[in-house]
C-alpha cells in the first residue's frame, strides 16, 4: 500500500511544485476537499484559495491558486490553475492593491474594467489575503 500520492501543481505558465505527500487539501467549488493515497478518481473545479500538501515529514506545502481544476487519476494528483503561487511568493500589498482596484470599479461602472471581472479579480484578491493571514497565522503557533 502506497503511503504518498504524487502531487503536481501547475500554472498557465509553469510547473510551480511537484513532489510526494500523504493528504492534499483543495477549495472545490463545493467546499474544501481532501485527496488521501488511493482516492478515488476525480475531475472537480476549484475556487481561488489555498492548496495544502502535507508531506511524510508533517511539513506542509501551501499554494494559492486562482481557480482551475483537479484531477485524481491512480496515484497522481495534479491541480491546474491560471495562477499559481508558492504562499510564501504572494504579494500583500499587491493583493490590496488588485482588492482597491477592482472595488473601485465596481463602484464606478463608466470605467474600463466590465462589473464581471472587476468582481472575479476581487475574490481572488480577497483569497490571496485570506491565504497570507492564515500564513502568517501559522507563523506565530
Amino acid at each position: 500500500m502506497a503511503n504518498t500520492i504524487k502531487v503536481d501543481i501547475v500554472s498557465a505558465e509553469e510547473e510551480v511544485w511537484s513532489g510526494e505527500g500523504t493528504m492534499v487539501f483543495a477549495p472545490a467549488e463545493m467546499g474544501e476537499i481532501g485527496i488521501a493515497p488511493q482516492h478515488a478518481p476525480l475531475l472537480t473545479r476549484l475556487k481561488a484559495g489555498e492548496v495544502r500538501v502535507q508531506q511524510e515529514s508533517g511539513e506542509e506545502e501551501f499554494f494559492f491558486v486562482s481557480g482551475g481544476m483537479l484531477e485524481v487519476q491512480g496515484h497522481l494528483v495534479t491541480v491546474l490553475s491560471d495562477t499559481a503561487l508558492r504562499a510564501h511568493d504572494l504579494d500583500e500589498a499587491a493583493a490590496l492593491e488588485a482588492q482597491r482596484r477592482a472595488e473601485q470599479a465596481m463602484s464606478d461602472r463608466s470605467g474600463e474594467m466590465d462589473f464581471a471581472k472587476a468582481k472575479a479579480e476581487l475574490i481572488q484578491a480577497a483569497a490571496q489575503l485570506r491565504a497570507i493571514q492564515k500564513l502568517r497565522g501559522r507563523g506565530r503557533g
